[in-house]
């Protein structure tokens, strides 16, 4: 190999890390939006939330029956209800996610997959010209 042929080859490598960088920087953001940091701190707080609000409405009728019986209890399974729903669409878009990453590292396989036949198939070629002309 000559120098321009390694400068070609550096430069692609400096050009295929540039993109796994980019690509990397994407799933961070798209990561940060399924539920990182910020939504762990906003799902903790809805849970803290709807658990104090249960919590409340079983103290308040134990003690003073405010409430007609078991009205508590009804909001208490719809709050619960609703925390149920909450975390099925959270796991929904998890799984999706998931999918689509899945779906993303099989389309790179398979590009590099054909990739390499085909540099397989280049090799040959080489190799029989080089035998032929060894002839």
């Amino acid at each position: 190999m000559n120098k321009e042929e390694l400068t070609r080859a550096e430069e692609a490598m400096l050009k295929e890390i540039e993109e796994y960088n980019q690509e990397k920087e994407k799933i961070r953001d798209m990561l940060g939006k399924l539920g990182g940091k910020n939504f762990s701190k906003v799902d903790s707080f809805v849970n803290i939330l709807f658990l104090t609000i249960i919590l409340t409405l079983f103290v308040l009728e134990m003690v003073t029956h405010f409430l007609p019986p078991f009205i508590s209890l009804e909001i208490s399974v719809l709050l619960v209800s609703i925390k149920i729903v909450v975390m099925m669409h959270h796991q929904y878009k998890t799984s999706h996610f998931q999918f689509w990453i899945l779906n993303t590292i099989e389309f790179k396989i398979n590009a590099m997959h054909s990739q390499i036949r085909e540099l397989e198939k280049k090799i040959e070629k080489r190799d029989l010209e080089i035998n032929k002309k060894a002839l």
